[in-house]
């Protein structure tokens, strides 16, 4: 059993971030749980290693006490994702955020020029990220734009597909897998995956399944997790 000591010394916790939860609202429930049944002080530092969109599951490594000092060093690894595009339309915010803005043709798309396209996204990328995200253009973060309407320049970034697969095709659906570097967008990959191929996409399922060598088959849920410290009192 871990003590309030061990997780001030440090812990690297693998949780199972569930759907429509902020990664915010995991590492908050964490450490209030950990505040609460183990005593540690409410100054207590506790931080995730890369952030999960609510409508994605999976991997959330989470980061306490002096191990908060490892957190740029995780974000840093590559990780792995499994999702969903859906192909013929396309979204504002590039997946379920928001309602299908506009329709695309798909008669032409076959799985020759699915695997064709697929290649053409392998290794070293110029990406845009999507209009809906976190990061901060004159001080503002890019939603908050958005969501007032306000039409943005947003700069293209370097980023590195290091693998690629197509696990499924059953149009408009199709499954992938992905292995990329920090700061890779799926749902921007989403979007240009449908404008390569000559019409839309957009991302209508994501889960984070691994960051570095850490696996989301190791991971646990928050309640889980929540309740194991129970059996510490």
């Amino acid at each position: 059993m871990k003590t309030a000591e061990d997780y001030q010394n440090g812990q690297i916790l693998l949780i199972d971030k569930p759907l429509n939860w902020t990664s915010f609202q995991a590492v908050n429930k964490l450490k209030w749980a950990l505040i609460t049944k183990l005593n540690l002080p409410k100054k207590f530092k506790i931080g995730h290693a890369g952030t999960l969109d609510p409508l994605a599951t999976g991997l959330l490594l989470v980061c306490t006490g002096k191990f908060t000092k490892k957190i740029t060093e995780l974000q840093g690894q590559a990780k792995e994702y499994t999702g969903t595009f859906y192909i013929g339309a396309t979204t504002p915010s590039y997946d379920l955020e928001t309602e299908i803005d506009q329709t695309f043709p798909t008669d032409h798309i076959d799985d020759a020029l699915i695997h064709d396209t697929l290649k053409q996204f392998l290794g070293e990328i110029d990406q845009k990220p999507p209009i809906y995200s976190a990061i901060k253009k004159d001080g503002v973060r890019l939603y908050e734009h958005a969501r007032a309407g306000e039409t943005v320049e947003i700069a293209t970034r370097k980023t590195t597909i290091h693998e690629f697969e197509i696990t499924r095709i059953a149009l408009p659906e199709i499954d992938f897998r992905v292995v990329c570097s920090k700061g890779t967008y799926i749902r921007s990959l989403a979007f240009d995956f449908g404008k390569t191929m000559g019409s839309g996409s957009h991302l209508t399922a994501l889960r984070r399944t691994k960051i570095g060598d850490y696996d989301v088959k190791n991971g646990v849920a928050v309640t889980v997790f929540e309740n194991s410290l129970d059996s510490n009192n």
